[in-house]
Parts: C-alpha cells; sequence; structure tokens
C-alpha cells in the first residue's frame, strides 16, 4: 500500500498538530481520509460573520479544497462526520442544505451528526470531516461525472 500525506495550501496550515489529507492507495482503489474541516479561511480567520451559516458554508467549502487535492470529487465521499457546538434542531436544516448543495439526490453519503459541547478552539462551531473512495487510476479529467449538484 502506497500512503501520502498532503496539507494543500488553500487550507489553514495545522500541520505541525496534524495532516489535513492521508490517502492510502492498494488493489486498484484509493483511500481518502480528510481531517476535521472547520470555518476559517487559509489565515485562520472566521468566515463572514462568524456565525454558524458561515462557518458551516466555510467548512464545507474547506472540504472540498481537500478531496480535490487529493484528486476526490465530492461522488466519492462515502462518509461524513459532522460535529457542531451546542447542537440545536435547528441547525440541522444549515447543514442540510450544504450538503444537498453538493450532493445529488438519492446519492448521499453516510452521515453522523455529533452535538459536541467544544471544538478544538472556542470559537468553532461545526468541523466536518470525510471518507472517500476512488479508483487509484482516477484523475480530475476521467472522474466520473454525477447527475445533479457537485
Amino acid at each position: 500500500m502506497e500512503w501520502s500525506y498532503l496539507n494543500p495550501r488553500d487550507l489553514p496550515d495545522w500541520s505541525s498538530f496534524f495532516s489535513q489529507v492521508i490517502c492510502v492507495e492498494g488493489h486498484g482503489v484509493r483511500h481518502v481520509f480528510v481531517s476535521g474541516q472547520v470555518g476559517v479561511d487559509a489565515r485562520k480567520q472566521l468566515a463572514g460573520d462568524g456565525g454558524f451559516e458561515a462557518q458551516t458554508e466555510r467548512a464545507f467549502e474547506n472540504l472540498g479544497t481537500a478531496l480535490a487535492a487529493a484528486g476526490a470529487a465530492w461522488q466519492h465521499v462515502v462518509k461524513l462526520t459532522i460535529y457542531v457546538v451546542g447542537y440545536q434542531e435547528a441547525r440541522a436544516a444549515v447543514i442540510g442544505r450544504a450538503i444537498r448543495a453538493r450532493f445529488a439526490a438519492g446519492k448521499l453519503p453516510t452521515c453522523s451528526l455529533i452535538g459536541v459541547q467544544a471544538l478544538a478552539e472556542s470559537r468553532f462551531a461545526i468541523e466536518v470531516e470525510a471518507r472517500a473512495l476512488l479508483d487509484r487510476e482516477a484523475t480530475p479529467d476521467n472522474l466520473p461525472q454525477q447527475a445533479g449538484p457537485v
């Protein structure tokens, strides 16, 4: 098996603590593991007004950047794990919009939505991590196309 560790420049640099993405390739399959993405830009500044919606959108944007760095796309995601500080049911609508904007109806990944007391920094409201699978030979030019939002 081949392992690669990625820390894309367009994401915050946490490399002294963890890798943003790890790819494990073997038996014709690439497994992509993306660390939890939060609602900050590459300079670690909170997105927009710092509210839950802005942080959610930015966390998903960061997740897309991490997937792309590994040669993966939304349609390759098999599992999302979403951590929400002080979870309230109304926040599910915001998260649901972010998910539906990226995945085709009927082709949603598995998902765990977990309410937590806190994340790594007190200013973070949401963290989204993913696991993806794709053919080892897949490249951005020959990835299968998914109908609907991507």
